[in-house]
């Protein structure tokens, strides 16, 4: 456990955001297949989800399939789309004994109907839970999520059911996939890129970024407690400023 600060002595974000970054390169490192680091790192939502859950952070948001990832090579992709009944079996048990609530956000149109029904059923069985808010963003891009909001709002227009002077940033709120969420406090990505991908980019407008060197199935709780003492290091201004 990264000892600086003890967790009852910091402000904890209600809301963090991780992009599940550098599974590839963590097993090319290991003389392994790239098939290998994404298994690992879909364990590791398990263990950071638990540990978040520990912190009493209330949502946790993880980007674990783009809809950029389509371009990926087929083997790579077919392997990434066999994860969800793979989450769904190994980790119910553990997230039911941590009362954690899971959802996702993303597309359903690119998803077969095997992976719909699963999480679906997944939403359905998890809806009641009182515990962290486990946000799975699959098949995601926030440019198709505004997008999205976009249609939604034009056809409330096109139907008269609202007028034009009466969209305002939260009808666009109100329209996104994490409507229910807290506003989003913390956003990391590991693995050393320096980059939002396309992640979240409504959302993170104001909330604090950590950028680090560790590859996503290295990232511990440890990390974790390390990006959440440098989020307590920030001024949080919000483009105003504090009173002296």
């Amino acid at each position: 456990m990264f000892k600086t600060k003890k967790i009852e002595d910091l402000n904890i974000p209600q809301h963090i955001a991780i992009i599940l970054d550098g599974n590839g390169r963590w097993a090319k490192k290991r003389h392994m297949p790239r098939t290998y680091g994404h298994q690992k790192g879909t364990e590791n939502i398990k263990t950071i989800a638990i540990a978040a859950s520990k912190m009493g952070i209330k949502a946790l948001s993880v980007y674990a399939f783009s809809t950029e990832n389509w371009s990926r090579p087929d083997d790579e992709v077919s392997f990434l789309m066999k994860l969800p009944g793979e989450f769904e079996a190994r980790f119910k048990d553990e997230f039911k004994k941590h009362d954690i609530k899971v959802m996702f956000s993303g597309r359903k149109t690119h998803l077969s109907k095997e992976n719909l029904e699963i999480l679906e059923r997944i939403t359905e069985k998890t809806k009641e839970r009182q515990g962290l808010v486990l946000n799975i963003c699959f098949d995601y891009g926030s440019r198709a999520e505004i997008t999205e909001a976009i249609k939604i709002i034009a056809k409330k227009v096109e139907d008269k059911q609202i007028k034009i002077e009466e969209i305002d940033e939260s009808m666009v709120e109100d329209n996104l996939y994490t409507r229910e969420l807290p506003k989003l406090d913390l956003l990391i990505r590991p693995s050393g890129e320096i980059r939002l991908s396309n992640f979240l980019l409504w959302q993170a407008a104001y909330a604090e970024l950590y950028f680090c060197e560790t590859y996503w199935p290295d990232f511990n709780e440890s990390e974790l407690m390390k990006a959440i003492v440098s989020y307590n290091n920030r001024d949080r201004r919000f483009g105003g400023l504090k009173n002296k």
